[in-house]
């Protein structure tokens, strides 16, 4: 056996990405397959959401320093930054900087599967597509969403999060809704007022001594007449 400090730890980590996966099979079993299915049935593939003029500068900012510190040659640089203008899409942006950045720091990231932080922190930022479920596992670690430059595939995003003494911290733009669902409890968990037709974030815990915080932009202040 290894008695090396922490040398438990990697184990330790499968043991509960392990669990955490059975407890999302679980859910869904619970919830019933149709439900997923109903609500992403409007909601458009990442790859095949319209690109905006800031999605492209963000991967032009890429370009353009990995020219000036010499990892692209010129030509290589033109050659990209043809593709970037000539975009239309995420999927289209998608890869062309791919060997410029390690995964966590693409300035576009559309892999919107399970986020875990087992013993650890984990996050997603920046531009990222939020897709319409999304399964959250925070086990004696803490993960952190900050939506306020991502892309909300669907008005309605359902996060499936299992809590075992870890915490989940969503960070969301001003006119979005947060709500918590567990059991037969509903709680709205943003304070400020929302329109009607807002987006909305429902969050669904199963909760083991966890905790789920929303932080929100400060509220406006109203002009002195």
């Amino acid at each position: 056996m290894d008695e090396r400090p922490g040398a438990w730890l990697p184990r330790l980590t499968e043991v509960g990405e392990r669990l955490a996966e059975e407890w999302q099979a679980a859910r869904r079993a619970r919830e019933g397959a149709s439900a997923p299915a109903e609500r992403s049935r409007d909601a458009t593939g990442p790859h095949a959401m319209r690109a905006s003029d800031a999605d492209r500068e963000r991967i032009a900012e890429v370009l353009r320093e990995a020219v000036s510190d010499g990892r692209l040659g010129m030509a290589e640089f033109e050659e990209r930054l043809e593709r970037v203008f000539k975009a239309r899409t995420l999927g289209d942006l998608a890869g062309i900087t791919e060997d410029l950045l390690p995964p966590e720091q693409q300035p576009l990231r559309l892999d919107g599967g399970q986020v875990s932080a087992i013993f650890k922190k984990e996050h997603r930022e920046g531009r990222w597509v939020v897709p319409a479920e999304l399964p959250v596992t925070a086990m004696f670690g803490t993960t952190k969403l900050d939506l306020r430059d991502a892309i909300m595939q669907s008005r309605r995003v359902v996060i499936n999060a299992t809590l075992v003494f870890g915490g989940l911290e969503i960070h969301v733009p001003e006119g979005v809704e947060v709500i918590r669902v567990s059991k037969d409890k509903t709680v709205k968990l943003t304070r400020q007022p929302v329109e009607p037709d807002s987006p909305v974030i429902e969050v669904r815990t199963s909760n083991f001594l966890g905790e789920v915080k929303v932080k929100e932009p400060p509220k406006r202040r109203r002009g002195r007449r």
